[in-house]
């Protein structure tokens, strides 16, 4: 069987390729960086994990021709997408930030099957290189050609088994297809019995866009927490997180809206049966299905914390950044600033969830 070291050296070997396809020739064995300042919860070092970080590759983005701006514009720090690592590894030093564990946002939903599967093998192959050449900074999640649930589960197998990736980032669906379709339950399936975690992120809700249209940029604001609402509200009354009790789930921004007003899920088929399925029978009630769910820091402040480890447990959140995107720059200082939390909290959500959850050492 080929092992991850000979199947990586005989990647970088074969394709030549450069990490991120981006930095100038030799960008990988620039000289080291500067010792950083560890983070410390009351005397005690916590490497600190965040699983909400992004980045972009020119060689992908190019399969896209004229598309490919759709990947870099609007956003500031769009640009940063497009990895030179020694600048990224700054950026994170200046977060205190000790591993980003790295996803693409999957924008090849909609294209021709054979065109989503080479972005997805050059992503996932140059993601692998990143990680291998960085271990200690460096952890990613796999692209995945989710329209073909088939090559999907293929190319999640070689992932985890050859790459060394921690599992996947996905979307909040797959063009119409919610993930509690049936046409999915394979590709769950198997992230189950393989441990791979599957970071979900919100793309929006096109459908939504005329009337999220004007000042606010609502189709982000409003568009991308709600598009989480609902893929996650999916998993949870289609029974399918009761048909993959295991299945790791990592819900971006946070879990969008759903943390905030997730009691009023526990009274909806009480106060309107013909809205539910009487042949779905849940096994707990919907509320506590957040408590088998994960979902990453990304709320701004002191008081959004408190509030999501009341409802989720704080052995379910963990510290996400969203970088380059500059959402939250210093996305350590709010998990500090949250008295609420104990010591034993603020570690768990900084570094110690993450390294248990995707197998990463602390």
């Amino acid at each position: 069987m080929t092992s991850r070291r000979s199947f990586l050296a005989g990647l970088a070997a074969s394709t030549g390729i450069m990490f991120c396809g981006c930095g100038a020739p030799g960008t990988a064995h620039a000289a080291p960086t500067p010792a950083r300042r560890p983070v410390k919860v009351n005397g005690k070092t916590v490497k600190t994990i965040d699983v909400h970080a992004h980045c972009i590759f020119h060689e992908a983005a190019a399969l896209l021709g004229g598309d490919a701006a759709v990947l870099n514009n609007v956003v500031r720090g769009a640009q940063e997408g497009f990895i030179v690592i020694e600048e990224r590894l700054k950026a994170m030093d200046a977060m205190a930030i000790d591993m980003e564990v790295l996803s693409v946002n999957p924008f090849w939903y909609d294209k021709d099957r054979d065109l989503a599967a080479k972005i997805v093998k050059i992503q996932n192959e140059k993601l692998a290189e990143l990680c291998a050449a960085k271990p200690d900074r460096f952890a990613a999640f796999a692209s995945l050609t989710l329209q073909d649930p088939q090559l999907a589960v293929q190319e999640l197998e070689i992932a985890m088994k050859k790459q060394g990736m921690r599992g996947a980032a996905i979307g909040d669906r797959v063009n119409a297809v919610e993930f509690s379709d049936p046409s999915l339950h394979p590709v769950w399936a198997r992230a189950e019995e393989l441990g791979a975690s599957l970071f979900i992120h919100p793309q929006g809700i096109p459908e939504m866009n005329k009337r999220l249209s004007g000042n606010g940029w609502l189709s982000n604001t409003i568009g991308n927490p709600l598009g989480t609402t609902i893929a996650l509200s999916h998993l949870i009354f289609q029974g399918t997180l009761d048909r993959f009790p295991k299945l790791k789930v990592i819900a971006a921004h946070g879990g969008g809206f759903l943390p905030s007003y997730a009691d009023r899920s526990d009274h909806a088929c009480m106060v309107a049966p013909p809205g539910c399925d009487p042949n779905i029978k849940l096994k707990k009630k919907p509320t506590e299905y957040l408590n088998q769910l994960f979902f990453d820091a990304l709320i701004f402040t002191p008081e959004a914390l408190r509030h999501l480890v009341a409802q989720v447990g704080a052995s379910q959140v963990m510290l996400g950044s969203d970088h380059p995107y500059p959402w939250e720059q210093h996305p350590v200082d709010h998990i500090l600033a949250t008295s609420s939390l104990s010591e034993a909290q603020k570690l768990a959500i900084l570094g110690h969830n993450a390294a248990r959850v995707l197998g990463i050492k602390a």
